[in-house]
């Protein structure tokens, strides 16, 4: 029987495939027969069964911090705020700022400033009012900030009414074009001016 040139190359390909498929089956074989421990793992390994290697993902970039100390902290603490009752009793704290929550806004406002609300508030010209919302005070040297509002008794913000008045008009229109439909509506929003009268501290903060 005569075989083919293809004969001949499939057959020779299929002996040299048959032998790689048998020498991979041998490896395998061995090392589902061996013993676990046949196994050598690193000394960290069996330290720690977890064991991890150090990497910039496992590691991270910033050293390590010191352990927690309540007394140092208190002690850091107690100092701060004698430093900064210090301050305040010497007057020695530069022009106070201080940021308020009012008519759904935060203020960042010092002395002297005027802020503009766009709403109504019942308050006539002249009259003083009282920001009660107070969320951060500072001046050169510190800075007070709450969780989420400072005291009352600690901070006071005062803020008189200097002007009562009427926004420009804003026109606001609607048209829908082949459709013989158009909206025309006038805006006009009422408005408040404060002026910042005086921030002041309690003289001790605790």
């Amino acid at each position: 029987m005569t075989l083919s040139l293809r004969n001949i190359l499939l057959r020779a390909a299929g002996a040299r495939l048959s032998l790689n498929t048998e020498k991979r089956c041998v490896v395998p074989a061995l090392k589902r027969f061996q013993s676990s421990s046949s196994i050598i793992y690193p000394a960290s390994f069996l330290c720690c069964p977890s064991y991890v290697p150090q990497t910039s993902l496992s590691r991270p970039p910033w050293p390590e911090l010191p352990a927690f100390d309540a007394e140092e902290e208190e002690r850091r603490h107690r100092a701060v705020v004698q430093k900064v009752n210090g301050l305040i009793e010497e007057g020695a704290y530069g022009r106070l700022f201080a940021v308020v929550h009012f008519a759904s806004r935060q203020w960042k406002v010092t002395d002297e400033d005027l802020i503009l609300i766009e709403n109504h508030i019942d308050a006539a010209c002249g009259d003083r009012i009282r920001m009660e919302k107070v969320l951060l005070v500072g001046g050169s040297d510190f800075t007070l900030v709450g969780k989420p509002l400072l005291s009352r008794d600690l901070v006071q913000v005062h803020a008189t009414v200097i002007e009562k008045t009427e926004s420009w008009p804003m026109v606001h229109m609607r048209f829908w074009k082949r459709h013989r439909f158009q909206k025309k509506r006038i805006i006009i929003q009422p408005q408040t001016v404060l002026r910042i009268n005086t921030i002041e501290v309690s003289p001790k903060l605790f």
